[in-house]
């Protein structure tokens, strides 16, 4: 795994919609600690706890599925701000992902929030990830 840990939880999570995984283990961060909260909070999935092994401390995401055919509840991951190209926006230009039926991740000065959240309080900050 490299540094971008962003890129490595969305990659872990992608992976295991794919093969219909329960769950997930990526690195822990303050970064992927918040977007789990923020997953949880909007319903994306159904759980999340801290690991340990050994000195390495690890979060496990439960992901949600539904109907008899397990379809993902998040459907697409894509990561907008990388580090070779940051992407920012002040509040009255935040995206809306599928007219509101996705969300967007920010990382602001207040912390890592949604693009609602963001509206609200009205401050911009760098768009992380869009969420359906």
């Amino acid at each position: 795994m490299g540094n971008d840990t962003i890129a490595n939880m969305i990659t872990s999570i992608r992976n295991a919609n794919l093969g219909k995984t329960k769950t997930v283990q990526v690195p822990a961060t303050n970064i992927t600690r918040n977007i789990g909260k923020i997953l949880l909070q909007e319903g994306f999935i159904e759980n999340f706890r801290e690991h340990q092994e050994n000195k390495n401390y690890f979060l496990v995401f439960t992901l949600k599925y539904r109907g008899r055919k397990e379809k993902p509840y998040i459907t697409t991951l894509r990561r907008v701000s990388k580090p070779g190209l940051r992407m920012y926006s002040n509040h009255q230009e935040i995206p809306r992902v599928l007219g509101g039926m996705g969300i967007v991740i920010l990382s602001t000065s207040q912390g890592i929030m949604t693009d609602r959240e963001a509206r609200q309080k009205r401050i911009g900050g760098e768009i992380l990830r869009y969420v359906w």
